[in-house]
């Protein structure tokens, strides 16, 4: 019993599948990569020599539309041959109602199929010339020739929302400031959107997720571009009140008796200005409930742990194996390069014609724009310099409430209230 294979796999959509993942004994494979010259060759074989069966994924690969596929499912019949669709379960040797039922249903996928692959090829060859993807343009720029142009008239507004996000780590205070300045009313869900766009920071992305990075004309760079990730990643470890909480020690403080976050509470008497900040636990199982803690003094010993254990907390970091990673993603990166920089040439010596060297560069900037967002997620490599810079109690005199906000959450992952008896002391979890 011969049985024959083919498959067939467009380079700009498709992965080449395994050799063993057919699932029958196969004698023979023919595989088409872009064009379908082995299918001509299959078709040869199988007059002067036919297989008993032949498998195929689907019913579609063997032509480009319903009229090849169907001539070439006729011809095959004709020889004796067994079709067999391993993905579509379709085997024409099955001469009954439902098998008929079935081919007809499939002729209907088979139409889809076509008009949706061409339509999937066209943004194909668009992301190979490193074109815009279809749809809205983001606020901040406008449609230019074969890519985005920053629009001045708006980008301003994007750099403004950036920077104080930025500065204060507050995705909603950065959607009020913009509001309230530039009259530009955007809902916090399209501010995060905002945050994590590509297209801001210079890079294409496209809807198979993958990034082409410096397409365009940046509005922030990419050391903005990682703070702003790094602290989106600190904010998603606080609930969504206490990442936007003006108060520093917000979202991050536990009562180690109850094991309840704890919240910030004012309390102001009548007839006066003067207000009075607690900590009290938010689901406080016991009773009599865990009392509040007052708010300055619990700031003002965090302040005094993290000056004391800080650089204690950083020394423990492993920057030799840090550093060692940072260097084999930029040596990465720089072979990459190497190979963008030969195409050129290889294309004129005839080595790569045009479409292979679209494709083969579109792989190459994918695989350079995944190695930079690595790179871009690493620690910065100052940590230890910050670390002292932070470690001297003066630096935090001067701080408003924002900015402790900004330093506390950069480096503390929990601080834990210890009750004892009529006393408390408290224990910080660093982040590293």
């Amino acid at each position: 019993m011969t049985v024959f294979a083919y498959s067939y796999t467009d380079p700009l959509l498709d992965v080449t599948p395994e050799p063993n993942s057919w699932g029958w004994e196969v004698d023979r494979v023919y595989e088409d990569l872009g064009k379908r010259e082995q299918l001509e060759n299959l078709l040869t074989d199988c007059r002067d020599n036919p297989p008993k069966y032949l498998l195929i994924r689907t019913l579609e690969e063997l032509g480009d539309n319903l009229e090849q596929v169907s001539a070439r499912i006729t011809e095959l019949k004709a020889l004796g041959i067994t079709l067999v669709a391993v993905e579509q379960s379709y085997n024409s040797s099955e001469n009954t109602l439902n098998q008929h039922i079935e081919l007809i249903n499939l002729i209907q996928q088979i139409q889809y199929q076509h008009r949706s692959r061409r339509i999937r090829q066209g943004h194909a060859r668009n992301r190979l010339d490193v074109a815009p993807p279809p749809g809205k343009v983001p606020y901040g720029y406008r449609r230019g020739k074969g890519k985005y142009i920053v629009d001045r008239t708006t980008a301003l507004v994007v750099k403004d929302f950036f920077e104080n996000f930025l500065l204060y780590g507050s995705l909603r205070n950065a959607v009020r400031y913009i509001a309230k300045k530039y009259n530009k009313k955007i809902s916090v869900t399209t501010g995060k959107r905002w945050l994590t766009n590509q297209v801001y920071r210079g890079n294409t992305a496209y809807q198979n997720g993958e990034i082409i990075s410096d397409t365009h004309a940046p509005i922030i760079t990419k050391e903005e571009a990682a703070q702003v990730d790094r602290l989106l990643r600190r904010n998603s470890r606080l609930s969504t009140r206490s990442a936007s909480a003006p108060r520093s020690l917000a979202g991050l403080v536990t009562c180690s008796e109850c094991k309840s976050h704890m919240t910030i509470t004012r309390v102001t008497i009548r007839k006066q200005t003067k207000e009075y900040l607690y900590l009290r636990p938010i689901n406080c199982p016991k009773q009599p409930k865990c009392p509040s803690i007052p708010y300055q003094e619990v700031l003002g010993k965090t302040i005094s742990a993290v000056c004391q254990d800080l650089p204690k907390a950083v020394e423990g970091v492993n920057f030799p194996q840090l550093d060692t990673v940072k260097n084999h993603l930029g040596q990465e990166i720089a072979r990459a390069n190497g190979i963008l920089e030969k195409i050129p040439e290889l294309i004129k010596t005839g080595v790569l014609d045009e479409e292979t060297a679209k494709l083969r560069t579109y792989k190459l900037r994918t695989e350079i724009s995944a190695m930079e967002a690595k790179l871009a997620t690493l620690p910065p490599v100052n940590l230890r310099s910050v670390a002292q810079a932070v470690s001297i109690p003066e630096f935090w005199l001067d701080l408003s409430e924002s900015e402790r906000r900004f330093y506390l959450r950069e480096f503390i992952r929990e601080i834990e209230i210890i009750r004892q008896d009529n006393s408390w002391e408290l224990q910080i979890i660093f982040i590293f």
